[in-house]
């Protein structure tokens, strides 16, 4: 009976994998004083990025150190350098530097020395941060850490930086691909065709993409094909492209923020995320960081890598490989991450809204960082609304560190508190508790929990065959 001490609570297929190797990849977790240290520094960075731009620099630097896997705080980083360095040629001293700066980085992801390869590539940047090639040498040591959005980052800025290397164009294609991303690929390849030698191979990339794509709109459809927009619904139903207009009316006006949010919903209904990504980073320049745009722009993230943890999901439907299967466990563990990042600074910067720490909680949990999420919890407990829910979670979170009489007294206090609010939950709680006090030799509780699950619904999970073993164990003493 010992075994059901140990038995998995978690809802979340990623949470063990997410649990043993940190979160991210190689990235290892971050206890709650170094996350909220680097938050502390992150909104430093936000209050001064119209005021003292260098000091600015130095916050997301050291947010980006601290975390690489965080997106919000390279961006914030990539965003501030290119503001600074706006209109600003490079050549001479400052080339020589930053080739000797992306052998280091080279010389240092190879001996696997991940953390400080980033550092010596951050250090290229701050001298240039349209060093492409920096830039995609930092990508590949953000993939060899999986941190998958950092590494579309970079990639993106060496792309935007340029748009017409192959190399780039090569790399970002694969990234784009991998994450069911069929038409920024074929884009990627489309501005590369016409280079001297690329041609054939374009082409042939091009065809397998475009079939990849349409068996992927046509699994999604349920076998139909897509339907295209009649002429004047493509035209938002009048005589003027919507794009178009919303282009111009920034063009006129490159302070408005809000014809940017609006061109970035339009562009990502036509699944144009690169296109809306890049606007949505020109909409927070715009506002000077604020941070209402900012909660804005991570909504929208967060949606983003929930589709592509269903594009990842899909893929492996169709394929089982090996390949296909660490993906989507990467690409689930990215997306959890970035929730965490996006949740603490929101539960930070909005003490008395104990929602944001409930989620925060809830994702800390599925990463499996289990006494964390204690501490989160607890806080979200006071909250009468959620107590019963939050007890549950409580009662798991105990369980995973081995803490098995604070897991019973919180599935007990979630059972009670259940009773008239969520059955669905009632019945995991009492299952919990039941599997909890069979494990600890408690017949009696076991029985009593069991039981009354049993009552409510006989055939939730293995509840009768469970009955049945503690009825035989009851017999044989």
């Amino acid at each position: 009976m010992g075994d059901d001490l140990g038995d998995a609570v978690s809802n979340n297929p990623g949470a063990d994998a997410a649990a043993s190797d940190g979160g991210a990849g190689n990235v290892a977790p971050l206890s709650e004083v170094e996350r909220k240290r680097l938050q502390q520094n992150f909104q430093r960075g936000e209050q001064n990025f119209n005021r003292n731009i260098d000091y600015a620099i130095e916050m997301f630097n050291l947010c980006v150190l601290g975390d690489p896997a965080n997106l919000i705080y390279l961006q914030s980083l990539l965003g501030a350098l290119k503001k600074k360095h706006s209109g600003k040629s490079r050549g001479g001293l400052a080339g020589v530097f930053s080739a000797g700066g992306r052998a280091k980085v080279r010389k240092l992801a190879a001996a696997e020395k991940y953390q400080e390869a980033i550092k010596a590539g951050i250090d290229v940047l701050k001298s240039n941060p349209s060093d492409h090639q920096c830039l995609l040498a930092l990508a590949e040591v953000a993939g060899k850490l999986g941190a998958d959005d950092t590494q579309g980052a970079y990639l993106k800025a060496a792309l935007d930086t340029v748009p017409k290397d192959v190399e780039v164009n090569k790399q970002c294609a694969k990234f784009a691909a991998d994450h069911g991303n069929y038409d920024q690929a074929i884009a990627c390849w489309v501005r590369v065709k016409d280079v001297k030698g690329v041609g054939e191979e374009a082409e042939r990339e091009i065809s397998r993409l475009q079939v990849d794509k349409t068996i992927g709109a046509g699994r999604s459809t349920g076998g139909r094909a897509p339907v295209k927009p009649a002429a004047g619904e493509a035209a938002g139903g009048g005589g003027s492209d919507p794009i178009a207009v919303l282009r111009k009316a920034i063009e006129n006006d490159p302070t408005q923020v809000e014809p940017r949010l609006e061109l970035a919903d339009l562009l990502e209904k036509q699944q144009k995320m690169e296109e809306a990504e890049k606007v949505l980073a020109d909409a927070l320049a715009a506002s000077g960081n604020d941070v209402k745009v900012q909660e804005h722009i991570e909504d929208r993230q967060i949606r983003w890598a929930k589709q592509r943890v269903h594009v990842a999901e899909r893929r492996f439907a169709e394929d089982a490989s090996e390949t296909n299967r660490k993906t989507l466990e990467q690409l689930k563990i990215s997306s959890l991450k970035r929730e965490v990042d996006i949740f603490g600074a929101r539960a930070a910067r909005y003490p008395e809204n104990v929602s944001w720490r409930y989620e925060l909680a809830t994702r800390l949990k599925a990463l499996g960082r289990f006494p964390d999420a204690i501490r989160h919890f607890q806080e979200v407990l006071k909250d009468p609304r959620r107590k019963g829910f939050v007890a549950l979670e409580l009662g798991e979170c105990f369980q995973r560190i081995k803490q098995y009489q604070l897991a019973m007294q919180n599935y007990e206090t979630a059972i009670e508190e259940l009773v008239d609010r969520d059955p669905e939950q009632r019945k995991r709680a009492l299952y919990r508790a039941g599997v909890l006090a069979t494990g600890l030799e408690d017949l009696d509780t076991a029985k009593k929990h069991l039981s009354s699950l049993a009552g409510i619904d006989f055939g939730y999970r293995d509840v009768a065959a469970r009955l049945d073993k503690l009825a035989s164990i009851g017999d044989s003493t």
